[in-house]
């Protein structure tokens, strides 16, 4: 999954960015909202992470340009103002969700997930499944058909991105943002490797394969009827 941050702070930047990259998520840094805005209207992200007190375009102003363009990314509000009045103003500009700091990271990360289930219509809080197959997000945990699977890091992330778009064909471009904290070259060969690790444990010792080859265009989680 990937997620916007908008914090002009570098220490709290990197903070929640080096948190982020530990539950697998990939991060586009911002310290400004012009270059905030610019980055929103170019890549659609699962979430947002938006400080008020920003330079060149406040945070109130950000959301406000994202909302009148129709971009619909969760945006969670973090900010020093501490009051409720400033909580209303901010959800009523378009904010999803409000956190003050100083803050814990494990609640941050909590509401995020939680701005993400709902984004997504997903109903089961902290697991997904798909045939066989179940993944507990809060355990780390995988299962098929009874037996643990032990997945790396960025094989558990990218499973996860596949269960959440599961029939749907995702390009390698969009893996790649998805997953990597940083750009590579799109002709890299890195989410074929890594597609392929996620296969050895996920199908090779199973009659039904699930994760497919669309040939030129990406991969897809299904089954074969």
């Amino acid at each position: 999954m990937r997620v916007l941050l908008v914090e002009d702070d570098r220490q709290i930047s990197d903070f929640i960015t080096n948190g982020l990259i530990q539950a697998n998520f990939a991060v586009d840094q911002a310290e400004d909202g012009e270059t905030g805005l610019y980055l929103a209207r170019q890549k659609l992200y699962d979430a947002a992470i938006i400080d008020l007190m920003l330079p060149l375009l406040d945070g109130l102003s950000l959301i406000e340009s994202l909302r009148r363009e129709k971009i619909n990314t969760p945006v969670l509000i973090l900010s020093a103002k501490r009051s409720v009045d400033d909580r209303i103003r901010g959800l009523e500009k378009g904010g999803d969700d409000y956190l003050t700091k100083p803050f814990v990271f494990g609640e941050l990360l909590a509401r995020l997930h939680a701005l993400i289930r709902r984004a997504g219509g997903i109903s089961e809080p902290t697991g997904l499944s798909y045939a066989d197959l179940s993944m507990d997000l809060l355990k780390r945990e995988v299962v098929r058909s009874g037996e643990t699977i032990e997945l790396q890091p960025r094989e558990f992330a990218l499973l996860e991105y596949l269960l959440r778009n599961a029939g749907r064909v995702i390009s390698k471009t969009v893996i790649l943002e998805h997953i990597w904290d940083y750009r590579f070259d799109p002709q890299t060969n890195v989410v074929d490797v890594l597609v392929s690790r996620l296969r050895s444990k996920i199908d090779r010792d199973f009659p039904e394969k699930l994760i497919h080859t669309i040939r030129g265009i990406g991969y897809v989680l299904k089954t074969s009827s």
